[in-house]
């Protein structure tokens, strides 16, 4: 238990109705989750608004309630705390009961479009080659130190973000990396933290469903950097067009990384194979078991956030060698009849155009690419008919399927496709809806020396077909179909 004194001890507060010295036995945004000494924060979300509940909340033992609006009906039981943002209080409310646990430790935030699960989950890697224990938030699975703890969103709420760094700390973690969304940012879900640096990768066109236009989803990823402290470092990609732009309004040490110009932080491809690359970090040659430009940048950063960190330079460089590709990023299979599939997470117009431009780069015109794409349900339309467009004019053969339809119709979004396509692209490509058949099909065609690619999914073990999730797996697929042609 708390005093609510103490937990609001770092909220700017308007108004208090109440008595200030209370104890609180639990601190929830969810009303159903309400026990009796419970300090209720009404946030306003995108579907529900947590003010709706305040009425009731009394019944169910709710001693303060943080709001925007006081309501019309004060509980003479209950104290209630006006602030101007119950979002951003909530955050440094959640700090304050999980004893600030991103103050013990040092934690690293990474955003951008693409880049940002690989970046993070090889920067919590590469603490533990340091001999340090990590901690990670990241969309395919958080970690405390070696323990595994299910990922249900990219960035999860406050209350869950501070127990888990609370979690790393009781475990004796001095590092911890996280995913840092679009969403997240706008929701200020990171409000409270205190970060010891943030990474930039790149901006392309995604989650536009929700942000409505790219300037809001740039603005959104640059309230990140603008909040960090100015101990903190701010770690940009300058190759990216809007690289720089993050870096306008930070207070935090500002520094750069490039594959093309002079940076803090240089790095280059010297040769590249489907099964690494070797490549230089600021003239150091390492051979690493990565491949393609898009995952130099994300080694690159790795490389210039460990040193940022304060790590030794020659271990560091020594341990770059040693990380290992995360799970459904750039994934390679190779087949008994000597082709090879690949299976990536790749889920945005920008992310297709590397994956596929990094398998062009390696095989050269050895081999023909055969692509397996398709476009998650109610989300951003706009990017459909691009994604196809992209993938037929860097595809030998493209088949377009299901990735997760949700409530909409699997053919609606195979037509939103195809509207991308032109004549000849048209000839060249296929539309199964069955995502099991495309990537049987796909494997039908393929010749000795040939690539599949089979992207949008890569470490999801699941398809949502109307608001029910079937297990599916691309890489089991994969595997399945191989053991069949030995």
């Amino acid at each position: 238990m708390k005093q609510l004194k103490q937990l609001l001890s770092s909220v700017i507060v308007e108004e208090i109705v109440g008595n200030e010295n209370i104890e609180i036995t639990a601190v929830i945004s969810d009303s159903r989750r309400a026990i009796p000494g419970s300090l209720f924060v009404a946030v306003r979300g995108v579907n529900v608004d947590g003010h709706s509940f305040i009425p009731s909340l009394h019944e169910k033992g709710v001693v303060t309630v943080v709001c925007e609006e006081l309501p019309m009906f004060l509980e003479p039981t209950v104290t209630y705390v006006r602030v101007a943002n119950t979002s951003v209080a909530l955050g440094f409310i959640a700090s304050e009961w999980w004893d600030n646990p991103s103050q013990k430790l040092k934690l690293v935030g990474v955003t951008g479009t693409n880049g940002k699960t690989t970046t993070a989950t090889l920067i919590y890697e590469m603490a533990r080659l340091m001999g340090y224990k990590a901690g990670l938030l990241s969309t395919v699975c958080n970690y405390i130190d070696t323990e595994a703890v299910p990922a249900t969103q990219t960035t999860p709420d406050p209350l869950t973000i501070n127990e888990l760094l609370h979690r790393m700390v009781e475990c004796g973690c001095s590092y911890a990396a996280m995913e840092v969304s679009s969403h997240a940012a706008h929701q200020h879900r990171i409000a409270g933290l205190q970060f010891a640096g943030g990474v930039f990768s790149n901006l392309t066109r995604d989650h536009l469903d929700y942000h409505k236009t790219f300037d809001a989803y740039l603005a959104a990823k640059k309230s990140f950097f603008d909040l960090l402290p100015s101990k903190a470092f701010a770690l940009t990609n300058i190759d990216d067009k809007v690289g720089e732009v993050m870096l306008q309004n930070t207070s935090a040490q500002r520094k750069t990384y490039s594959l093309r110009t002079r940076a803090d932080f240089m790095g280059r491809i010297v040769e590249s194979r489907l099964d690494g690359t070797l490549m230089s970090f600021n003239a150091n040659e390492v051979e690493v078991l990565f491949t393609g430009r898009f995952n130099a940048y994300n080694l690159l950063s790795v490389y210039a956030t460990s040193i940022l960190l304060g790590w030794e330079k020659e271990r560091v460089l020594v341990n770059m060698s040693r990380l290992v590709p995360v799970a459904g990023r750039f994934q390679a299979f190779y087949a008994p009849k000597g082709y090879a599939a690949i299976v990536d997470y790749a889920h945005t117009p920008d992310a297709v155009i590397n994956v596929l431009n990094t398998i062009r780069e390696v095989i050269g015109a050895n081999g023909k690419i055969i692509t397996v794409v398709g476009a998650g349900g109610n989300r951003d339309k706009g990017k459909r008919p691009i994604m196809a467009k992209e993938a037929a004019m860097r595809s030998d053969k493209l088949i377009l399927t299901s990735d997760n339809p949700r409530d909409e119709e699997p053919t609606d979004i195979l037509h939103d496709m195809e509207a991308g396509l032109d004549d000849d692209a048209r000839k060249r490509t296929l539309s199964i809806v069955d995502r099991r058949e495309a990537i049987r099909t796909a494997t039908m065609i393929a010749q000795q020396g040939d690539v599949i690619l089979i992207a949008g999914k890569g470490h999801e073990d699941y398809q949502e077909i109307k608001g029910v999730k079937h297990h599916f797996d691309d890489r089991e697929v994969v595997q399945e179909i191989f053991k069949m042609e030995c």
